[in-house]
């Protein structure tokens, strides 16, 4: 990283960053919407509304830097446990977001994909925006950022050996032909990399449920920063941090 001599503002030299190479696949758990609204004495869903503008910037900053997949952890399988009227007004404010981020995401051939349990209690609604938004960008291939929407790692670890156990039982699979492969085809998005880099924000160091199976032997990296503050500088330190670890996979 270099900084300049005015602002002291990191500047990041993207191309060198290119060539080191970068993460075949960014996971992102965007954490603090509620503590960033709390420090400031304004409801929880104006937390929310400003991790918008996060996002956005995060995927304006993988696409310079050319990053293929980025999956973020948007509304998890035990986020229904939060008080009604906040899920509500996460339910909406996804929807309204998609409405008005489409366009963008499209021109920006970036190709959306939703993962998760998609169905109730999500409102159907969302349901059909989503589903409109993924087959309208599904042709595009210059990033793939992957929303995970009511999901949990262990919910789609449990759909997988569900559909694993009805391929045994009809016959469609052989019980000694169960193995890593063969899982892993059954899980959300069995055509994405596993995630070389998760990054969370606000401080909190664990994994919350997100990817588990993907993110095996991904690095890990924790930013104190609350979610609404996060830019892509941020997203350019954690991946500079990926660059200088040593990956063995279990080897020497």
């Amino acid at each position: 990283m270099m900084t300049n001599g005015t602002n002291e503002q990191p500047v990041h030299d993207i191309e060198a960053m290119r060539q080191r190479g970068v993460p075949d696949h960014v996971g992102v758990i965007m954490d603090g919407n509620g503590r960033w609204a709390k420090q400031r004495d304004l409801p929880r869903t104006d937390g929310h509304t400003r991790g918008e503008e996060a996002l956005f910037d995060a995927v304006e900053g993988a696409l310079e830097v050319g990053l293929e997949w980025m999956t973020v952890y948007a509304f998890s399988t035990e986020n229904w446990k939060r008080p009604p009227s906040e899920v509500a007004f996460i339910m909406w404010f996804n929807r309204d977001l998609l409405l008005r981020r489409a366009d963008e995401l499209d021109a920006r051939e970036v190709r959306v994909r939703f993962i998760g349990r998609q169905k109730r209690p999500i409102p159907k609604s969302l349901l059909k925006i989503m589903d409109e938004t993924e087959r309208r960008t599904a042709h595009h291939r210059r990033l793939t950022l992957q929303i995970a929407f009511n999901y949990g790692g262990r919910a789609e670890l449990v759909d997988a050996a569900r559909a694993l156990a009805e391929d045994v039982k009809a016959g469609r699979l052989q019980p000694g032909r169960v193995n890593e492969k063969s899982i892993s085809s059954r899980l959300y998005s069995p055509d994405a990399p596993d995630v070389d880099l998760l990054v969370r924000t606000s401080g909190e160091r664990r994994l919350s449920n997100f990817m588990l199976w993907e993110a095996a032997y991904a690095e890990l990296v924790f930013d104190d920063v609350l979610w609404p503050d996060f830019r892509r500088t941020h997203l350019f330190d954690a991946i500079e941090e990926f660059q200088k670890r040593t990956r063995r996979f279990g080897a020497v």
